[in-house]
């Protein structure tokens, strides 16, 4: 456990998920425990799954109680016409609902950030730590806070807990269905046996299996029995596809979700909107200081016209080790929306991938399609600047001046005499012309991958899986913007076929400056010291081992820049086939 906490979100503090299904062998030495191969997806095109996927979510107290009507999440676009038994919890059951089938208006959500794999099949192996990041972090709970009207500092006060249970998407009959774990051992009861002899793999084995309780909760037992076979209806119903998270314990600044997330060690740049009704000038211009981590950062001088706006920034280092950081911001003579913000600093060293074993095995694998990370490449922002525009107009002063009586004025004359003078002077009437600079930053990214150097049996890109390869990866960043406005690409992390691009990765070394390359780090079981990542001994022959790199921090006012890289070797034959001893 102490190592699951390192990796996932600290506002979690216990879950009880054991999610075993599918599980990736690795080379701690678990085994892939799938089960039923590739009996998931064949069939006849009647009774067949599709390897989708979803979950249901109900929230409740912690003494079992529902505090919110139950809804589904799935990467997949179901359509509403699916049959379906409508948005009934694991616990409902249990209290004696009964199936009720409804032909359509199914209601199911796609999430902003997609739910890992949760049922193992054919093509895709679904990943424990995966499943336990995901649903175990911020972003979940605050998707469950909207989804359910339940506010978040509620929500994960401790008085709630969520209901997690997997959904699997299917043709039975010739008819699509969606169904919970539970759903499908009910409906196998009232039909005679007909799932389970039809779609055993799926409705008997990897949909229970692929969520069950590791400690007891809510009356339910943890499940003890198998991981890789089938099981009974009777055990579905008592102990299997139900998972928890618990909200307890949690330190109150915790709780708060985080404006931002940075690396550790990495220049980044956090960046607020001025606004003001009236114009902002040189003659009374606005001021910003950004307090960050016990460092004071001042902007000094700006300015904007009535009504317009301004990106205001700090660039700043992030702290050595992860931490989370309030960020408090000062304004004078402008508005902003928000001026208390939470940075959270995480660190990307604690996944690294186990060390490979000769033993290692992995019967079922296949393939998985490459990840594509929010990629941003390009920003823009600009600058106001303000400009005296002279336009001297004349200001009379009109005085008047007495005059004396002249000679020939009567003596008893008293008129009065004198002329007006224009006393005044030139005003600079003018006024601040505002001019916006424009500035705009790009990114683009490449990597290759190659056999290390010392493979004996290379050819070209061609090797032998169980050896190690290299990999170099650029990042080429451009502005017309001074230093002071960016930070080139700092971070790179690498995934692996072999983990499902989940679970473990590599946070490669960073040369630094505007065309940045990337390189693994020493390996750490490497007997050489070797720059490089191994390939697993037992990858299929005749197959692209695919690296998937992302490339980060590349900061701007405007966010952060990123970019998708991958390439790949072609695997044929075992290091294996390079050792052996022959005997007369």
């Amino acid at each position: 456990m102490k190592q699951l906490k390192r990796r996932i979100f600290t506002l979690i503090l216990s879950m009880s998920l054991l999610l075993l299904s599918g599980m990736t062998v690795s080379a701690s030495g678990e085994g892939n425990i799938d089960g039923g191969g590739g009996g998931m997806g064949s069939g006849t095109a009647t009774d067949v799954w599709h390897n989708q996927d979803g979950v249901r979510i109900t929230v409740v107290t912690t003494d079992g109680g529902i505090a919110s009507a139950s809804f589904d999440l799935s990467n997949f676009n179901i359509p509403g016409s699916i049959l379906h038994f409508g948005k009934v919890s694991k616990l409902q059951y249990s209290s004696g609902a009964s199936l009720s089938l409804d032909a359509g208006s199914y209601d199911c959500s796609k999430p902003g950030a997609a739910l890992p794999r949760i049922i193992s099949g054919t093509r895709s192996h679904a990943s424990i730590e995966a499943i336990r990041r995901y649903f175990c972090s911020e972003y979940a709970a605050q998707l469950v806070s909207a989804k359910s009207g339940i506010p978040f500092e509620e929500l994960v006060s401790g008085s709630y807990k969520l209901v997690i249970e997997p959904v699997a998407y299917f043709t039975h009959g010739g008819r699509n269905y969606a169904m919970t774990a539970t759903e499908a051992a009910l409906y196998n009861q009232k039909s005679g046996g007909t799932l389970r002899s039809r779609m055993p793999s799926l409705t008997h084995q990897n949909l229970p299996l692929s969520i069950f309780l590791e400690t007891p909760d809510l009356g339910y037992p943890a499940w003890g029995g198998t991981t890789s076979g089938k099981v009974s209806d009777a055990d579905i119903l008592s102990a299997l596809g139900i998972g928890i998270v618990s909200y307890r314990d949690i330190p109150e600044a915790e709780l708060q979700a985080p404006d931002y997330t940075y690396r550790v060690d990495t220049d980044v740049i956090t960046s607020i909107t001025l606004t003001s009704s009236a114009e902002v000038n040189p003659d009374d211009p606005a001021s910003v200081t950004f307090h960050i981590n016990g460092g004071i950062y001042t902007v000094n001088d700006i300015v904007m016209p009535a009504g317009g706006s301004q990106v205001v920034w700090a660039k700043w280092h992030t702290p050595l080790e992860p931490t989370t950081l309030t960020i408090q911001v000062s304004v004078d003579g402008a508005s902003t929306a928000k001026t208390s913000f939470i940075a959270k600093i995480v660190s990307l060293e604690e996944n690294l991938p186990p060390d490979p074993l000769a033993t290692d095995t992995n019967p079922h694998f296949s393939a998985p399609s490459l990840p594509s990370n929010p990629q941003k490449t390009s920003a823009s922002w600009s600058v106001w600047s303000a400009k005296w525009h002279p336009n001297w107009e004349w200001e009379s002063d009109w005085d008047w001046e007495d005059g004396s009586h002249g000679s020939d004025c009567p003596a008893d004359c008293t008129s009065s005499h004198g002329h007006w003078v224009d006393n005044g002077e030139w005003v600079d009437n003018g006024w601040y012309d505002f001019t916006s600079t424009s500035y705009s930053a790009s990114l683009t990214g490449s990597m290759e991958i190659h056999p290390d150097d010392i493979v004996p049996t290379a050819q070209g890109d061609n090797m032998k899986s169980g050896y190690g390869i290299k990999e170099s990866a650029t990042a080429g960043f451009s502005s017309n913007a001074p230093s002071s406005h960016y930070a080139p690409a700092q971070t790179a992390v690498s995934y692996f076929p072999e983990f499902g691009y989940d679970m473990y990765w590599r946070l490669l070394s960073c040369s630094g400056g505007m065309n940045a390359t990337f390189a693994f780090k020493p390996n750490e079981f490497s007997t050489y010291n070797r720059n490089v990542h191994f390939t697993p001994v037992w990858y299929p022959d005749g197959t692209n081992y695919t690296v998937y790199t992302y490339i980060i921090d590349a900061w701007t006012p405007s966010g952060m820049l990123s970019v998708n890289v991958n390439d790949a070797v072609q695997i044929q034959g075992s290091l294996f086939d390079d050792w052996y001893t022959k005997r007369e």
